[in-house]
């Protein structure tokens, strides 16, 4: 019963933080700035009201019917190969048809945005004059000054739109559907980390919320949610090098988990956060292995841009100094520091609440380190105040690890509760414009 409880407590929590966030600027007045411009603002999300119905609205509406009736049964009972194949077609399908109720736009569009990569990268010629001249065209008014989204980020994120760009995918359509097809492999991740980690009983309760979720809303096309299928496959990687049975394998599994986080840190600046994760991996493994072998390759990542002109940890302050002369500046950190929580609850579904609820009375070490230091990693940027809105997207890397916390709901809350996020996702799709 303690548990039942918790859990109640905790999803009407997360349904207050939600509601509060929602109602309490416009019924005062307080103009919070979650869109620097537009009618009908709707926050904490960086978006406004905008019901619609489109292509996507019928396969949306039949898949969600379908999770909900089969999404457990099949997370039980499917061999584990089956069902990471199933997971993927069932979460690609649902990316596509969320992104699908805006027609192709859904998919073309968030890339084609002038704020986004795609057209810089269409632009670059040569990538070592990119990493030379990077961090002089960070500051507002400067020659050639980056878009926003360019300017906020590292170059690693660029230079993948450059390399999409450079093999013919360059295209708005082409490039969004790229991304939805690589961020729809995050689960896997996670799920694959579980397994190699002994918790494939924890990756079977938690598959059906790290698949169908309102979290897709925000992944289709999403340069953040492809920054999170980075993170997951690199932790994916660490695992299988700490749990290695050769040395070969070990050293093999940690090169590549060094390559990818350390390329990670270099998408954003908010991910070498992911170290936490990454110590949480070790921990449960019971092995430090992997540890020299991947923080040298994923130094050498950031050593080999800063050879090549891109610095970063010179650029950092530069780009903190444009943060703080742009929105940011009158975006009031007494409703973000809260307003910015309530974004991660609608963007990871209102099961958030519950599954965190039970969190600090739980005996199950795995979930207990990396749902823990996945929280540990958002309080932390939370308090950096370097994330004032926006985080429906910025926080996605954190929030499968988030929803593993969905494991210790008690049976009797797992269909009613993935129903509460299926809702979530199409009533947001649905009613609101959310810009990505």
């Amino acid at each position: 019963m303690a548990t039942e409880r918790s859990t109640g407590v905790g999803l009407s929590a997360a349904l207050v933080l939600v509601l509060a966030a929602t109602v309490i600027p416009p019924l005062t007045g307080w103009d919070v700035h979650a869109r620097d411009t537009g009618a009908d603002v709707f926050p904490p999300l960086h978006g406004y009201v905008q019901a619609k119905l489109g292509p996507g609205t019928i396969p949306a509406l039949v898949l969600a019917l379908l999770g909900w009736r089969h999404a457990r049964a099949l997370a039980d009972c499917l061999p584990w190969r089956r069902l990471l194949v199933t997971s993927y077609a069932a979460g690609l399908g649902w990316l596509l048809s969320l992104a699908y109720v805006d027609g192709a736009a859904g998919i073309s569009r968030v890339l084609g945005n002038h704020y986004e990569y795609l057209r810089t990268a269409r632009q670059v010629t040569s990538v070592h004059t990119l990493l030379q001249v990077y961090v002089d065209r960070i500051p507002e008014g400067s020659a050639g000054q980056w878009p926003v989204h360019v300017a906020g980020h590292p170059p690693g994120t660029l230079l993948f739109f450059v390399l999409l760009d450079r093999i013919g995918l360059g295209g708005d359509y082409a490039a969004g559907l790229v991304v939805t097809v690589l961020a729809a492999t995050t689960a896997l991740a996670v799920m694959v980390t579980l397994r190699l980690l002994g918790g494939e009983a924890v990756a079977r309760r938690a598959a059906p919320f790290l698949v169908l979720g309102p979290a897709a809303v925000f992944m289709a096309v999403s340069a953040d949610a492809l920054m999170g299928a980075v993170v997951a496959w690199g932790l994916a990687a660490l695992a299988a090098g700490a749990t290695a049975a050769s040395r070969g394998r070990m050293v093999a599994w940690s090169t590549l988990a060094g390559l990818l986080l350390g390329y990670a840190c270099l998408m954003s600046y908010g991910l070498p956060l992911v170290g936490l994760l990454a110590v949480a991996v070790l921990v449960l493994a019971r092995s430090w292995r992997p540890l020299p072998v991947a923080a040298v390759l994923a130094l050498a990542v950031v050593l080999a841009f800063a050879a090549g002109g891109f610095r970063l940890w010179e650029a950092y302050p530069v780009l903190a100094d444009r943060y703080w002369a742009g929105i940011a500046a009158v975006r009031p950190a007494s409703y973000w520091m809260w307003g910015n929580l309530a974004a991660l609850v609608i963007s990871a579904g209102p099961v958030l609440g519950a599954g965190l609820a039970n969190l600090r009375r739980t005996t199950d070490r795995l979930v207990l380190w990396l749902a823990g230091s996945a929280v540990a990693a958002v309080l932390l940027a939370d308090a950096s105040r370097m994330s004032k809105a926006e985080v429906e997207r910025i926080w996605l890397p954190f929030v499968p690890w988030l929803l593993l916390t969905t494991a210790l709901l008690p049976e009797r809350w797992r269909r009613p509760a993935l129903a509460l996020q299926l809702v979530t996702a199409l009533l947001v799709q649905h009613l609101l414009y959310t810009s990505w």
